[in-house]
């Protein structure tokens, strides 16, 4: 499963503390960042651009859902709200090929 974010930075301090705090908890639920990236242009498409990209992989599904969930991590998640604006997530099943997409 990847999990792909977009947002834009409305409070570096709040964000980065969430990103600080936010790297064990995501490993811990099977999750890993395997790309991020600064906009660089946005030539085309039906989706207002923002500042941010992440991709994170996952193991699960289930697994994202008990890192949003865990009560340990009430305090965490607000650092994020507070940090960015304009927030997109999407959730992706890995395919090894078009072809069931094309179907």
């Amino acid at each position: 499963m990847y999990a792909l974010n977009l947002f834009n930075v409305k409070d570096g301090e709040e964000y980065a503390e969430y990103a600080r705090r936010a790297e064990e908890p995501v490993r811990k639920y099977g999750g890993k960042v395997i790309a991020m990236g600064k906009l660089d242009s946005y030539p085309e498409g039906d989706i207002a651009p923002r500042q941010v990209m992440m991709l994170v992989e996952w193991q699960s599904k289930k697994g994202i859902y008990q890192y949003v969930n865990d009560p340990e991590l009430e305090d965490l998640h607000p650092h994020r709200e507070l940090g960015v604006d304009d927030f997109v997530w999407h959730l992706f099943e890995k395919i090894e090929d078009l072809r069931p997409v094309l179907k």
